[in-house]
């Protein structure tokens, strides 16, 4: 049966898929936080580029040693706003013979859809889909059948840190005028939300994961995310540790179980805003997709 491998080109980690037919056979990512230090000015930083060429250089090694049929590699927020976006693509063609595919925040947004839609059963009523990335954050109002709305919005976690740069811990001020910064740039979404009101927030991959993650080790074990696509959060856990999350310093978040590193600083950042997108809207339910664009592609695939 043929071996498809699948890198997805983030902006905080590049992640990779290997699978047999419909048989997942290996998952990994690597931490290459490809927006530090320049995302906001709009290129890639020497070190930035680096660690993203040192990363795919390890995920071809990886998939060779897989003996994959094809690879397919896509590109998201940070290589397609950096004006050496497409230096680094040609780069990579050249020295390592993988061609990237840069896709734009639609597309993307699509194909976190078939991902989410084929973690957990999005029923028939109205769910919004958050996808918190490290350059972008992308929207999708759905259910299981179809997408009424999507848009990817430049308000990804590093994007948003390195923007406000908040004190450690951060202030209530500083809450403050991030939340005023979200309200106004997501006008087309609170439009989109009036037409499609939603119940269920959906949270793909990335922050969600750690979060999922950190609660797991507080309230209850590990092991009840093991082998999961997906996972009911309760708000009352998810109040507990936004506060905590709020009030700890990053060598607080650093030692807490379950806290991914690369994840700790951002963290702040993604709580704020998947806090204040539950408020606003007054969403009493929130679930985790573990499955993001990677599975979408694959569904592109079959």
């Amino acid at each position: 049966m043929r071996k498809t491998a699948i890198i997805d080109l983030g902006t905080n980690t590049f992640n990779l898929l290997v699978v047999e037919g419909n048989t997942r056979l290996y998952k990994t990512k690597i931490a290459v936080k490809l927006g530090e230090g320049g995302i906001n000015k709009g290129y890639i930083t020497e070190a930035a580029f680096k660690r993203g060429f040192e990363a795919l250089k390890k995920h071809l090694q990886t998939i060779e040693d897989y003996r994959v049929d094809r690879t397919l590699a896509f590109a998201t927020s940070a290589i397609r706003s950096a004006i050496n976006g497409a230096d680094f693509v040609l780069k990579v063609k050249t020295e390592l013979g993988l061609h990237i595919e840069v896709i734009d925040g639609d597309k993307e947004a699509e194909l976190i859809y078939f991902g989410v839609q084929q973690a957990l059963d999005l029923g028939d009523s109205n769910n919004l889909i958050m996808d918190i990335g490290g350059g972008s954050t992308e929207f999708v109002i759905c259910n299981k059948k179809e997408i009424f709305w999507k848009q990817s919005f430049q308000l990804g976690a590093a994007r948003l840190l390195e923007h406000f740069q908040p004190k450690d811990p951060i202030t209530s001020t500083e809450v403050k005028s991030i939340e005023s910064y979200l309200e106004n740039i997501l006008t087309p979404l609170w439009v989109a939300l009036k037409k499609f009101p939603c119940d269920v927030l959906v949270g793909s991959s990335g922050s969600f994961d750690t979060l999922s993650e950190v609660i797991a080790h507080q309230f209850y074990d590990i092991s009840i995310l093991k082998g999961k696509t997906n996972y009911d959060f309760k708000l009352s856990d998810y109040n507990w540790l936004h506060d905590y999350i709020l009030k700890s310093n990053l060598e607080k978040r650093l030692k807490t179980p379950g806290m991914i590193p690369m994840r700790a600083d951002m963290i702040v950042i993604s709580s704020i805003f998947i806090n204040y997108i539950l408020e606003r809207k007054q969403i009493q339910s929130m679930k985790l997709s573990t499955y993001a664009l990677k599975e979408g592609v694959l569904k592109t695939l079959s």
